[in-house]
């Protein structure tokens, strides 16, 4: 791994990604042990039910974490490996210090007898060699070549055994050939091995980079390996979940469900004609059953619903990209509400709108936590967007605002915490909307129309279409074999259910 060339990928998303695919899994192995005879009385009919031995149930949950680790690196861009920490306090935790402590001071005893004893130390430094060895590429011929030389074992070997070994001068070389391979991020790491003089704390703490290193390099290879890896996982998965599905016949009940509910809700659409998608004679054919089928996905009752099986391991995912185009359809709407209510005056203000949408943010970033109170919040809102409205009408030499007017404008924005206000109905389409463009153009690969009214949240809703999309249409290539055959099942005469999705 090349020191300054090669960057490596950093950051890394704030919660866990370790974390992220042992729930993922979790919830497939639950899905597993769940019993047919528990399912809620309007779920479908799941096939008889057979028993399984353990070692069958063990193989099925080892095959799902596999298949959830390798989805979470290909649709979670800032995975990354994470060094091991055992909890502190953790009866693990103290028999490994334990352990490594009573290795080290074995060490220090060692090389303090008189002649030294240097068993222990050359096995240390075998494995430093491989660890080294192990971090080139093909084209690092010079440094194998070095490393090969000065920690040749059986010369080392030799001069323990006649009183000439040096580890101080072979570990300040491991020290040089660790600063020349590591990634830019260890440097500081590597710059206080060269402060410490004791051997025996020197080598304990070259171990303790080596393995931060090799974490580097880990992610080194998952980042450059990942742009050819789609095919190849896209396969993978499919093969694991049809393993899966040869053990668990009734594994995709639910979701045929979602399909068989969506396909039930554009027909009624398509019966009364009071939406968009009545008017399009296209409605009900798979491509589009299909996206309107994600697209409820953003609209998920999670307590009470039980998610696909084949998006489980995204069901977290799709929990907070609805959290997301929730808060946008808030925030959007307060907006609109204020720029309608308050006319033309405050129109073109320049740095106005990012001042009330900052605002408004702020009120709204804990809304989904259970503490949060919409009409504390809103009510709130109205106060401050109002002190704000005023100051800024009367530096620009407008009248200042009446106590009529605020008295409006804060009962309209309070009036949007009920899910019917007309003005958050209207965001709301419309976001959904956007949502479900962004997946019918990426077809295309050309971006859809802002609808009115967004131009405040664009950037966040992008992101969120950019993000939704992904998602979506990495989920279609894994599964959709799985799709086709269930909307062949539900898709009635005259339709085309071989159309690809």
């Amino acid at each position: 791994m090349p020191k300054k060339a090669d960057h490596l990928e950093g950051g890394g998303d704030k919660d866990s990604k370790e974390e992220c695919t042992q729930d993922a899994s979790e919830t497939v192995r639950k899905r597993v042990r769940a019993d047919s005879s528990q399912q809620p009385e309007d779920s479908p009919q799941a096939s008889p039910p057979r028993f399984v031995s353990v070692e069958e149930l063990m193989e099925t949950a080892k095959r799902v974490t596999n298949m959830a680790l390798a989805h979470e690196i290909m649709v979670n861009q800032a995975f990354q490996v994470k060094p091991t920490e055992l909890p502190e306090g953790s009866l693990e935790r103290k028999v490994k210090e334990i352990m490594h402590k009573a290795f080290w001071d074995c060490l220090e005893a060692q090389l303090k007898e008189d002649p030294p004893s240097y068993g222990h130390a050359i096995k240390l430094l075998a494995e430093i060699k491989e660890t080294l060895l192990s971090f080139l590429l093909p084209g690092h011929g010079r440094q194998r070549s070095r490393i090969e030389e000065v920690l040749d074992l059986p010369l080392i070997q030799q001069q323990a055994e006649n009183g000439a070994l040096d580890i101080g001068r072979l570990s300040q070389f491991i020290v040089g050939m660790m600063g020349s391979l590591c990634a830019p991020c260890r440097d500081e790491d590597v710059n206080k091995l060269k402060e410490i003089t004791d051997i025996v704390p020197l080598l304990k703490a070259i171990f303790s980079v080596l393995d931060l290193m090799k974490v580097d390099m880990a992610n080194f290879a998952l980042s450059s390996i990942r742009p050819h890896l789609m095919q190849q996982s896209v396969e993978y998965e499919r093969n694991k979940f049809q393993e899966f599905l040869e053990k668990q016949p009734n594994a995709l009940d639910y979701t045929e469900k979602w399909l068989e509910d969506t396909v039930k809700s554009l027909k009624e659409a398509e019966m009364d004609g009071s939406t968009a998608a009545s008017s399009d004679p296209s409605s009900l054919l798979p491509l589009n059953v299909h996206n309107q089928a994600y697209l409820r996905l953003l609209r998920w009752d999670h307590a009470s619903d039980p998610f696909p099986e084949t998006m489980l391991m995204d069901q977290v995912r799709f929990q907070e990209m609805q959290q997301e185009a929730d808060r946008l359809v808030l925030l959007s709407s307060v907006l609109l509400i204020v720029y309608t209510t308050t006319g033309e005056a405050i129109s073109g203000l320049p740095g106005l709108m990012e001042t009330l949408k900052n605002t408004i943010s702020i009120m709204l970033a804990d809304m989904h936590t259970p503490s949060f109170s919409a009409q504390e919040a809103l009510a709130t809102i109205g106060e401050k967007l109002c002190v704000e409205l005023s100051q800024c009408l009367g530096q620009h030499g407008y009248s200042p605002f009446s106590a009529e007017r605020r008295s409006i404008l804060k009962g309209q924005i309070s009036a949007t915490i009920q899910p019917d206000n007309t003005v958050r109905k209207l965001m709301d389409s419309r976001v959904q909307t956007y949502l479900l463009a962004s997946l019918e153009s990426s077809q295309h690969k050309t971006p859809p129309l802002l609808p009115g009214g967004l131009s405040p949240v664009s950037r966040e809703l992008k992101e969120l279409a950019v993000h939704f999309s992904r998602l979506v249409n990495y989920n279609k290539l894994v599964f959709s074999p799985f799709y086709q055959k269930i909307l062949q099942k539900l898709l009635t005469k005259g339709e085309s259910p071989g159309t690809e999705m």
